[in-house]
């Protein structure tokens, strides 16, 4: 079978399994119930005993924790690695490597990063959560992790694949359409709700300024503003920031949190900062802050009035070794000073 031939309905798959990594509410018990003993029957396993619910990642990993040596041994090889592993390698030979390549790109690759990230932060609170610092404990709660299928979260890799009913993957498919995360041992299957809530970005970052960006039904919830993490009582200060506050934040990274959330004009019109440079492009300003580099940023109005006649003024921030606006203006766009020539702007 060449590329050409290999014809699936890449968009509409691309579209259904970003919206399955997204879910949020109470899963459908039954169908990803029916979905477990689906795939343990794929994978000639017999179907677990028992199947338990829990309310989060959190819960799931505690409870594994405390009872694996009475759940037998783990099948995640057997029920997720090996038939993804051959639908991989079957599709790589018909398509050929380049091929590969292409169909990848247009499928999985669309929602490989978002997913991972979530993923990797999810497994970082739960360790934090259940670990607290404590090395011995955080190795063993490492494989505990290792042994989880990602339901909704294995939504990249299930996009590239034929999940259809009938297929070897149709099993998993059914899980991650259905619920959260999920391990699978010889004797029981413990399965995890959906987020009740997640917030992000433009950018598909975690990011909420009012609450978790990212809450299970438990209470296990991550904070974070545009990606980073932050604890939940920082984000309770935002609303009563005043600059002597974000001066006084001794962590650099919160600190950026807090000028990014204030806003840079407000937080230099309000602490008395005067600009270091202006010539015909803009004003430069430079906010200088204890164990961090300076925040520099330009000030410029646009050249477009608005419909009301009015010109809105704009805050680009640039590097800290930018000595004059027009440097950092023509740094927004890529060139040197010398070549930056406003006139010929379009």
């Amino acid at each position: 079978m060449t590329t050409a031939e290999y014809v699936r309905p890449v968009e509409s798959d691309v579209t259904e399994w970003r919206q399955v990594a997204a879910a949020t509410g109470p899963a459908d018990r039954a169908a990803a119930e029916a979905g477990v003993r689906l795939a343990y029957r794929r994978a000639g396993l017999r179907e677990p005993e028992r199947i338990r619910w829990t309310a989060s990642p959190l819960e799931a990993v505690r409870l594994v924790a405390a009872e694996k040596d009475t759940l037998g041994s783990s099948v995640r090889d057997a029920v997720r690695n090996r038939p993804w592993a051959a639908e991989r390698e079957a599709l790589h030979g018909e398509l050929g490597p380049d091929g590969w390549g292409e169909h990848w790109n247009a499928t999985g690759a669309r929602l490989w990063d978002i997913t991972q990230a979530l993923a990797s932060r999810i497994r970082t609170g739960v360790l934090e959560e259940l670990a607290g610092g404590r090395r011995k404990d955080e190795q063993s709660l490492r494989l505990v992790l290792l042994d989880a299928v990602l339901g909704q979260h294995e939504a990249a890799w299930l996009c590239a694949f034929d999940t259809s009913q009938g297929g070897p993957l149709d099993g998993v498919a059914g899980v991650a359409r259905a619920a959260g995360w999920w391990w699978p041992y010889e004797r029981e299957a413990i399965l995890c709700e959906r987020p009740t809530e997640l917030h992000r970005d433009e950018a598909g970052r975690l990011d909420r300024a009012d609450g978790p960006a990212l809450a299970f039904p438990d209470g296990f919830a991550l904070h974070a503003w545009r990606g980073m993490p932050v604890p939940a009582e920082f984000l309770q200060e935002l609303s009563a920031l005043t600059p002597e506050r974000i001066r006084a934040e001794d962590n650099a990274e919160l600190r950026r949190v807090m000028l990014e959330h204030y806003g840079y004009d407000r937080y230099l019109d309000e602490s008395g900062a005067v600009p270091v440079h202006r010539d015909e492009t803009g004003v430069l300003w430079r906010i200088r802050l204890d164990g961090d580099e300076d925040v520099v940023m330009v000030e410029v109005v646009n050249s477009t009035p608005e419909p009301d006649g009015t010109s809105r003024t704009y805050w680009l921030r640039v590097p800290p070794a930018t000595r004059t606006a027009k440097e950092g203006v023509a740094w927004t766009f890529g060139l040197h000073p010398d070549a930056y020539d406003p006139e010929r702007q379009t």
